[in-house]
Protein backbone atom coordinates (compact mmCIF):
# COMPACT_ATOMS: atom_id res chain seq x y z
CA UNK A 1 0.00 0.00 0.00
CA UNK A 2 1.40 3.42 -0.83
CA UNK A 3 1.43 6.15 1.78
CA UNK A 4 1.02 9.77 0.85
CA UNK A 5 1.28 11.41 4.22
CA UNK A 6 -0.48 14.50 3.29
CA UNK A 7 -3.69 13.01 2.77
CA UNK A 8 -3.57 14.66 6.23
CA UNK A 9 -4.94 17.82 4.69
CA UNK A 10 -8.35 17.67 6.32
CA UNK A 11 -9.37 21.03 7.75
CA UNK A 12 -9.50 19.87 11.34
CA UNK A 13 -7.92 16.76 12.81
CA UNK A 14 -8.74 15.37 16.20
CA UNK A 15 -6.21 15.88 18.93
CA UNK A 16 -5.27 12.21 18.99
CA UNK A 17 -4.33 11.85 15.33
CA UNK A 18 -3.92 8.39 13.86
CA UNK A 19 -1.20 7.34 11.43
CA UNK A 20 -1.69 7.69 7.71
CA UNK A 21 -2.12 3.91 7.41
CA UNK A 22 -5.50 2.42 8.24
CA UNK A 23 -5.42 0.47 11.51
CA UNK A 24 -7.47 -2.41 12.94
CA UNK A 25 -10.49 -1.16 14.80
CA UNK A 26 -9.75 -3.55 17.69
CA UNK A 27 -6.03 -4.21 17.92
CA UNK A 28 -4.97 -7.24 19.95
CA UNK A 29 -4.01 -6.68 23.55
CA UNK A 30 -0.42 -5.53 23.84
CA UNK A 31 1.46 -6.28 27.05
CA UNK A 32 4.74 -4.68 25.93
CA UNK A 33 6.42 -2.04 28.06
CA UNK A 34 5.45 0.60 25.48
CA UNK A 35 1.77 -0.32 25.83
CA UNK A 36 1.99 -0.32 29.63
CA UNK A 37 3.65 3.09 29.58
CA UNK A 38 0.93 4.52 27.34
CA UNK A 39 -1.83 2.97 29.45
CA UNK A 40 -0.31 4.36 32.65
CA UNK A 41 -0.01 7.75 31.02
CA UNK A 42 -3.67 7.69 30.05
CA UNK A 43 -4.65 6.86 33.63
CA UNK A 44 -2.30 9.33 35.32
CA UNK A 45 -0.98 12.83 34.73
CA UNK A 46 -1.17 13.96 31.15
CA UNK A 47 1.97 13.37 29.12
CA UNK A 48 2.37 13.56 25.37
CA UNK A 49 2.84 10.16 23.78
CA UNK A 50 5.58 10.50 21.19
CA UNK A 51 5.55 8.85 17.78
CA UNK A 52 8.24 6.35 18.80
CA UNK A 53 5.92 4.95 21.48
CA UNK A 54 3.07 4.68 18.98
CA UNK A 55 5.39 2.85 16.58
CA UNK A 56 6.21 0.23 19.21
CA UNK A 57 2.55 -0.15 20.13
CA UNK A 58 0.92 -0.21 16.71
CA UNK A 59 3.35 -0.56 13.84
CA UNK A 60 6.03 -3.17 14.59
CA UNK A 61 4.27 -5.77 12.45
CA UNK A 62 4.68 -3.44 9.47
CA UNK A 63 8.46 -3.68 9.89
CA UNK A 64 8.67 -7.49 9.89
CA UNK A 65 11.11 -8.69 7.27
CA UNK A 66 12.18 -5.14 6.36
CA UNK A 67 15.71 -3.80 6.46
CA UNK A 68 15.49 -0.55 8.39
CA UNK A 69 17.83 2.45 8.36
CA UNK A 70 17.42 4.91 11.24
CA UNK A 71 18.10 8.64 11.17
CA UNK A 72 18.81 9.08 14.85
CA UNK A 73 20.91 10.66 17.53
CA UNK A 74 21.08 10.80 21.34
CA UNK A 75 17.59 12.35 21.51
CA UNK A 76 16.05 9.25 19.90
CA UNK A 77 14.99 8.01 23.29
CA UNK A 78 11.79 6.69 24.80
CA UNK A 79 10.37 8.45 27.88
CA UNK A 80 11.84 6.99 31.07
CA UNK A 81 13.59 4.31 29.06
CA UNK A 82 16.46 3.74 26.67
CA UNK A 83 17.35 4.46 23.08
CA UNK A 84 14.82 3.53 20.39
CA UNK A 85 17.46 1.85 18.21
CA UNK A 86 18.35 -0.50 21.07
CA UNK A 87 14.67 -1.25 21.68
CA UNK A 88 13.98 -2.01 18.02
CA UNK A 89 16.90 -4.42 17.91
CA UNK A 90 15.63 -6.12 21.07
CA UNK A 91 12.20 -6.46 19.44
CA UNK A 92 13.73 -8.23 16.45
CA UNK A 93 13.53 -5.33 14.00
CA UNK A 94 16.29 -5.60 11.41
CA UNK A 95 18.02 -2.25 11.82
CA UNK A 96 20.91 -2.30 9.35
CA UNK A 97 22.48 1.15 9.76
CA UNK A 98 22.13 4.55 11.39
CA UNK A 99 22.42 7.92 9.66
CA UNK A 100 23.71 10.53 12.14
CA UNK A 101 23.15 14.33 11.87
CA UNK A 102 25.20 17.23 13.25
CA UNK A 103 26.61 16.41 16.72
CA UNK A 104 26.76 12.70 15.83
CA UNK A 105 24.80 9.63 16.92
CA UNK A 106 25.61 10.05 20.62
CA UNK A 107 25.36 13.86 20.49
CA UNK A 108 28.89 14.52 21.75
CA UNK A 109 30.34 16.50 18.83
CA UNK A 110 30.74 20.27 18.80
CA UNK A 111 28.55 22.44 16.59
CA UNK A 112 30.05 22.53 13.12
CA UNK A 113 32.46 19.66 13.81
CA UNK A 114 32.77 17.23 10.92
CA UNK A 115 31.54 13.75 11.83
CA UNK A 116 33.28 10.72 10.34
CA UNK A 117 31.57 7.46 9.39
CA UNK A 118 32.14 4.88 12.09
CA UNK A 119 30.65 1.91 13.94
CA UNK A 120 28.49 2.19 17.05
CA UNK A 121 30.42 0.32 19.76
CA UNK A 122 27.25 -0.76 21.59
CA UNK A 123 25.30 -2.25 18.69
CA UNK A 124 27.94 -2.77 16.02
CA UNK A 125 25.76 -0.86 13.55
CA UNK A 126 27.47 1.18 10.84
CA UNK A 127 27.11 4.91 11.44
CA UNK A 128 26.87 7.10 8.34
CA UNK A 129 27.49 10.79 8.92
CA UNK A 130 25.06 13.29 7.41
CA UNK A 131 27.13 16.26 8.46
CA UNK A 132 30.17 17.66 6.71
CA UNK A 133 30.72 16.79 3.08
CA UNK A 134 27.95 14.17 2.96
CA UNK A 135 24.66 15.81 3.96
CA UNK A 136 22.33 13.58 1.93
CA UNK A 137 22.36 9.77 1.78
CA UNK A 138 23.79 8.52 -1.48
CA UNK A 139 22.16 5.76 -3.54
CA UNK A 140 24.95 3.43 -2.42
CA UNK A 141 24.28 4.23 1.24
CA UNK A 142 20.58 3.45 0.76
CA UNK A 143 21.18 0.24 -1.20
CA UNK A 144 19.48 -2.72 0.45
CA UNK A 145 17.33 -0.51 2.70
CA UNK A 146 13.56 -1.11 2.66
CA UNK A 147 12.45 1.76 4.90
CA UNK A 148 14.10 4.79 6.51
CA UNK A 149 12.82 5.94 9.91
CA UNK A 150 13.56 9.45 11.20
CA UNK A 151 13.29 10.10 14.95
CA UNK A 152 15.11 13.17 16.26
CA UNK A 153 14.03 15.91 18.66
CA UNK A 154 13.91 19.23 16.80
CA UNK A 155 13.49 22.75 18.23
CA UNK A 156 11.34 24.30 15.50
CA UNK A 157 13.82 26.92 14.30
CA UNK A 158 14.86 27.42 10.66
CA UNK A 159 18.59 27.53 11.26
CA UNK A 160 18.64 24.38 13.41
CA UNK A 161 20.21 21.88 11.02
CA UNK A 162 18.12 18.79 11.86
CA UNK A 163 15.39 20.32 9.71
CA UNK A 164 17.69 20.42 6.68
CA UNK A 165 18.91 16.89 7.40
CA UNK A 166 15.32 15.65 7.33
CA UNK A 167 14.66 17.40 4.02
CA UNK A 168 17.76 15.89 2.41
CA UNK A 169 16.90 12.38 3.65
CA UNK A 170 13.34 12.80 2.42
CA UNK A 171 14.69 13.84 -0.98
CA UNK A 172 17.09 10.88 -1.13
CA UNK A 173 14.28 8.47 -0.23
CA UNK A 174 12.08 9.96 -2.94
CA UNK A 175 14.80 9.45 -5.55
CA UNK A 176 15.28 5.80 -4.53
CA UNK A 177 11.56 5.14 -3.99
CA UNK A 178 12.16 4.09 -0.39
CA UNK A 179 9.38 4.74 2.17
CA UNK A 180 10.29 7.46 4.65
CA UNK A 181 8.73 7.23 8.12
CA UNK A 182 8.80 10.11 10.61
CA UNK A 183 8.17 9.48 14.30
CA UNK A 184 6.79 12.82 15.41
CA UNK A 185 7.79 14.68 18.55
CA UNK A 186 6.53 17.92 20.13
CA UNK A 187 8.05 21.18 18.94
CA UNK A 188 9.22 23.26 21.94
CA UNK A 189 8.66 26.37 19.81
CA UNK A 190 5.51 25.12 18.10
CA UNK A 191 3.25 27.66 19.82
CA UNK A 192 3.97 30.60 17.50
CA UNK A 193 5.23 31.59 14.04
CA UNK A 194 7.55 34.56 13.62
CA UNK A 195 10.83 36.01 12.40
CA UNK A 196 12.07 37.15 8.99
CA UNK A 197 11.19 34.81 6.12
CA UNK A 198 14.22 33.42 4.29
CA UNK A 199 14.92 34.88 0.86
CA UNK A 200 15.93 32.26 -1.67
CA UNK A 201 19.28 33.94 -2.33
CA UNK A 202 20.35 33.07 1.23
CA UNK A 203 19.38 29.40 1.19
CA UNK A 204 21.98 27.16 2.86
CA UNK A 205 22.22 24.20 5.21
CA UNK A 206 21.14 26.50 8.06
CA UNK A 207 18.03 27.44 6.11
CA UNK A 208 16.90 25.58 2.99
CA UNK A 209 13.38 26.89 2.50
CA UNK A 210 11.56 30.21 2.40
CA UNK A 211 10.11 30.05 5.90
CA UNK A 212 10.30 32.25 9.03
CA UNK A 213 12.89 31.68 11.74
CA UNK A 214 10.14 30.08 13.87
CA UNK A 215 7.91 27.91 11.66
CA UNK A 216 5.60 26.50 14.36
CA UNK A 217 5.41 22.95 12.97
CA UNK A 218 6.44 19.50 14.07
CA UNK A 219 8.84 17.71 11.75
CA UNK A 220 6.00 15.46 10.61
CA UNK A 221 3.92 18.46 9.62
CA UNK A 222 6.89 20.11 7.97
CA UNK A 223 7.62 17.00 5.91
CA UNK A 224 4.11 17.33 4.50
CA UNK A 225 4.76 20.90 3.50
CA UNK A 226 8.05 19.91 1.84
CA UNK A 227 6.30 17.17 -0.11
CA UNK A 228 3.20 18.99 -1.23
CA UNK A 229 4.76 22.40 -1.89
CA UNK A 230 7.24 20.84 -4.34
CA UNK A 231 10.34 21.74 -2.33
CA UNK A 232 12.23 18.53 -3.09
CA UNK A 233 14.69 18.63 -6.00
CA UNK A 234 12.86 18.23 -9.29
CA UNK A 235 9.50 18.50 -7.53
CA UNK A 236 9.55 14.80 -6.61
CA UNK A 237 7.38 13.51 -3.79
CA UNK A 238 8.54 11.08 -1.17
CA UNK A 239 6.49 8.16 0.09
CA UNK A 240 6.10 9.65 3.58
CA UNK A 241 4.41 8.08 6.57
CA UNK A 242 4.09 10.17 9.72
CA UNK A 243 3.38 8.44 13.03
CA UNK A 244 2.01 11.32 15.11
CA UNK A 245 2.19 12.18 18.77
CA UNK A 246 -0.88 11.66 20.91
CA UNK A 247 -2.03 14.38 23.28
CA UNK A 248 0.02 17.17 21.72
CA UNK A 249 -1.38 20.64 21.03
CA UNK A 250 0.37 23.52 19.32
CA UNK A 251 -0.39 25.81 22.26
CA UNK A 252 1.87 23.75 24.52
CA UNK A 253 5.12 25.02 25.95
CA UNK A 254 7.62 22.25 26.60
CA UNK A 255 6.80 22.08 30.31
CA UNK A 256 3.20 21.21 29.44
CA UNK A 257 4.14 18.12 27.42
CA UNK A 258 5.09 16.17 30.56
CA UNK A 259 8.25 15.00 28.82
CA UNK A 260 11.75 15.23 30.24
CA UNK A 261 14.09 17.56 28.39
CA UNK A 262 16.87 15.76 26.52
CA UNK A 263 19.17 18.46 25.09
CA UNK A 264 18.81 17.99 21.30
CA UNK A 265 22.31 19.46 20.93
CA UNK A 266 24.98 20.04 23.59
CA UNK A 267 24.42 23.79 23.91
CA UNK A 268 20.64 23.72 24.29
CA UNK A 269 20.83 22.38 27.82
CA UNK A 270 17.41 23.56 29.04
CA UNK A 271 13.95 24.32 27.67
CA UNK A 272 14.69 28.00 28.37
CA UNK A 273 17.72 27.85 26.07
CA UNK A 274 15.56 26.32 23.34
CA UNK A 275 12.93 29.03 23.89
CA UNK A 276 15.45 31.87 23.66
CA UNK A 277 17.42 30.28 20.81
CA UNK A 278 15.40 31.88 17.94
CA UNK A 279 16.14 35.37 19.29
CA UNK A 280 19.77 34.73 20.30
CA UNK A 281 21.24 32.55 17.57
CA UNK A 282 21.64 35.36 15.03
CA UNK A 283 24.37 36.75 17.28
CA UNK A 284 26.54 33.78 16.22
CA UNK A 285 28.04 35.46 13.09
CA UNK A 286 28.97 38.59 15.09
CA UNK A 287 31.57 39.42 17.79
CA UNK A 288 28.93 38.74 20.48
CA UNK A 289 29.31 35.53 22.50
CA UNK A 290 26.12 33.53 23.00
CA UNK A 291 27.59 31.73 25.99
CA UNK A 292 29.29 28.83 24.24
CA UNK A 293 31.88 27.48 26.64
CA UNK A 294 29.53 27.86 29.61
CA UNK A 295 26.56 25.91 30.96
CA UNK A 296 24.27 28.81 29.98
CA UNK A 297 24.64 28.92 26.19
CA UNK A 298 21.81 30.78 24.42
CA UNK A 299 20.56 32.30 27.64
CA UNK A 300 23.40 34.85 27.92
CA UNK A 301 25.26 37.19 25.59
CA UNK A 302 28.52 39.03 26.13
CA UNK A 303 31.63 40.70 24.73
CA UNK A 304 34.62 42.49 26.33
CA UNK A 305 33.08 45.87 25.56
CA UNK A 306 29.38 45.06 25.93
CA UNK A 307 27.46 47.65 27.93
CA UNK A 308 24.15 49.33 27.26
CA UNK A 309 24.42 52.07 29.86
CA UNK A 310 25.24 54.78 27.32
CA UNK A 311 22.41 53.90 24.93
CA UNK A 312 19.42 53.02 27.10
CA UNK A 313 18.10 53.85 30.57
CA UNK A 314 18.66 50.89 32.87
CA UNK A 315 17.35 50.07 36.34
CA UNK A 316 19.49 50.96 39.34
CA UNK A 317 20.83 47.39 39.47
CA UNK A 318 21.87 47.57 35.82
CA UNK A 319 19.05 45.35 34.56
CA UNK A 320 16.44 46.00 31.88
CA UNK A 321 12.77 45.08 31.68
CA UNK A 322 12.33 44.37 27.99
CA UNK A 323 8.94 43.37 26.51
CA UNK A 324 8.13 41.20 29.51
CA UNK A 325 11.57 39.57 29.66
CA UNK A 326 14.32 40.40 32.16
CA UNK A 327 17.80 41.31 30.92
CA UNK A 328 20.23 41.06 33.85
CA UNK A 329 23.92 42.03 33.88
CA UNK A 330 26.35 39.14 34.38
CA UNK A 331 30.01 38.35 33.92
CA UNK A 332 31.07 34.97 32.54
CA UNK A 333 34.22 33.21 31.41
CA UNK A 334 33.95 30.87 28.41
CA UNK A 335 36.02 27.70 28.81
CA UNK A 336 36.96 24.92 26.45
CA UNK A 337 34.29 22.24 26.93
CA UNK A 338 34.97 19.31 24.56
CA UNK A 339 31.74 18.05 23.11
CA UNK A 340 30.07 21.42 23.73
CA UNK A 341 32.53 24.14 22.67
CA UNK A 342 36.18 23.23 22.25
CA UNK A 343 37.33 26.73 21.24
CA UNK A 344 34.63 29.21 22.25
CA UNK A 345 34.90 32.94 21.54
CA UNK A 346 36.72 34.83 24.30
CA UNK A 347 38.01 31.59 25.79
CA UNK A 348 39.35 32.05 29.34
CA UNK A 349 38.43 35.74 29.36
CA UNK A 350 36.03 37.16 31.94
CA UNK A 351 33.60 39.23 29.89
CA UNK A 352 30.59 41.37 30.77
CA UNK A 353 27.22 40.52 29.37
CA UNK A 354 23.55 39.94 30.04
CA UNK A 355 21.37 37.02 31.04
CA UNK A 356 17.86 36.79 29.52
CA UNK A 357 15.07 35.41 31.65
CA UNK A 358 11.33 35.13 31.14
CA UNK A 359 8.59 33.15 29.51
CA UNK A 360 6.62 35.74 27.58
CA UNK A 361 5.03 35.66 24.17
CA UNK A 362 6.64 34.94 20.83
CA UNK A 363 6.26 38.46 19.50
CA UNK A 364 7.80 39.84 22.66
CA UNK A 365 10.72 37.41 22.42
CA UNK A 366 11.49 38.42 18.85
CA UNK A 367 11.35 42.09 19.85
CA UNK A 368 13.82 41.34 22.66
CA UNK A 369 16.14 39.68 20.16
CA UNK A 370 16.01 42.63 17.78
CA UNK A 371 16.47 45.20 20.54
CA UNK A 372 19.41 43.34 22.08
CA UNK A 373 21.02 43.05 18.68
CA UNK A 374 20.59 46.74 17.97
CA UNK A 375 21.91 47.79 21.39
CA UNK A 376 24.90 45.46 20.98
CA UNK A 377 25.74 46.97 17.60
CA UNK A 378 25.36 50.52 18.88
CA UNK A 379 27.59 49.85 21.90
CA UNK A 380 30.39 48.29 19.83
CA UNK A 381 33.60 50.32 19.53
CA UNK A 382 34.57 51.42 16.02
CA UNK A 383 37.02 48.53 15.61
CA UNK A 384 34.35 45.95 16.45
CA UNK A 385 31.59 47.72 14.54
CA UNK A 386 33.62 47.66 11.32
CA UNK A 387 33.62 43.85 11.33
CA UNK A 388 30.43 43.28 13.34
CA UNK A 389 28.66 41.39 10.55
CA UNK A 390 30.77 38.37 9.68
CA UNK A 391 30.84 36.55 6.35
CA UNK A 392 27.47 35.11 5.31
CA UNK A 393 25.71 36.84 8.21
CA UNK A 394 22.55 37.13 6.07
CA UNK A 395 22.03 33.37 6.19
CA UNK A 396 20.91 33.65 9.83
CA UNK A 397 18.12 36.24 9.51
CA UNK A 398 17.61 35.05 5.92
CA UNK A 399 17.49 38.53 4.44
CA UNK A 400 19.79 41.49 3.74
CA UNK A 401 17.18 43.88 5.13
CA UNK A 402 17.98 43.06 8.75
CA UNK A 403 21.59 44.21 8.52
CA UNK A 404 20.58 47.41 6.77
CA UNK A 405 17.89 48.07 9.38
CA UNK A 406 20.36 47.62 12.23
CA UNK A 407 23.00 49.82 10.61
CA UNK A 408 20.48 52.62 10.06
CA UNK A 409 19.15 52.37 13.63
CA UNK A 410 15.59 51.51 12.59
CA UNK A 411 13.38 50.92 15.61
CA UNK A 412 12.89 47.33 16.80
CA UNK A 413 9.13 47.63 16.36
CA UNK A 414 9.54 48.86 12.78
CA UNK A 415 11.96 46.01 12.02
CA UNK A 416 9.56 43.50 13.54
CA UNK A 417 6.59 44.84 11.60
CA UNK A 418 8.53 44.76 8.32
CA UNK A 419 8.55 40.99 8.19
CA UNK A 420 4.93 40.42 9.27
CA UNK A 421 3.31 40.35 5.78
CA UNK A 422 5.59 37.49 4.74
CA UNK A 423 5.02 35.72 8.06
CA UNK A 424 1.25 35.93 7.57
CA UNK A 425 1.53 34.54 4.06
CA UNK A 426 3.57 31.59 5.37
CA UNK A 427 1.08 31.02 8.20
CA UNK A 428 -1.73 30.60 5.67
CA UNK A 429 0.23 27.89 3.88
CA UNK A 430 1.25 26.28 7.17
CA UNK A 431 -2.38 25.92 8.23
CA UNK A 432 -2.96 23.37 5.45
CA UNK A 433 -0.43 20.97 6.96
CA UNK A 434 -1.17 21.08 10.67
CA UNK A 435 -1.96 17.73 12.28
CA UNK A 436 -2.62 18.95 15.81
CA UNK A 437 -4.94 21.44 17.52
Amino acid sequence: MQYRSFLFLLPFLLLHCQGTESQPSSPPADTTQAARDIAANAAGPVRVTIGAEVLLRDFLDSLKGKRVAMVANHSTRLPNRGHLVDELLERGVQVVKVFAPEHGFRGDADAGEKIANSVDPKTGLPLVSLYGDNKKPTPAQLAGVDVVIFDIQDVGVRFYTYLSTMAYVQEACAAQKIPFWILDRPNPNGWYVDGPVLEKAYSSFIGLHEIPIVHGMTLGEYAGMINEEGWLAGGVKANVKVIPCEGYRHTMRWEETGLDWIPPSPNLATPLAATLYPAICWFEPTPISVGRGTDSAFTIIGAPWLTFSETVRMDTDGSLDMHGYQVIPVEFTPRSLPGKASNPPYQDQAIPGFRILGNGGGKELMLVGVQLFELSYQSAPASAKASFFKKNFERWPGTADFRRQIETNESPVSIYESWQPAVQKFAEVRARYLMYE
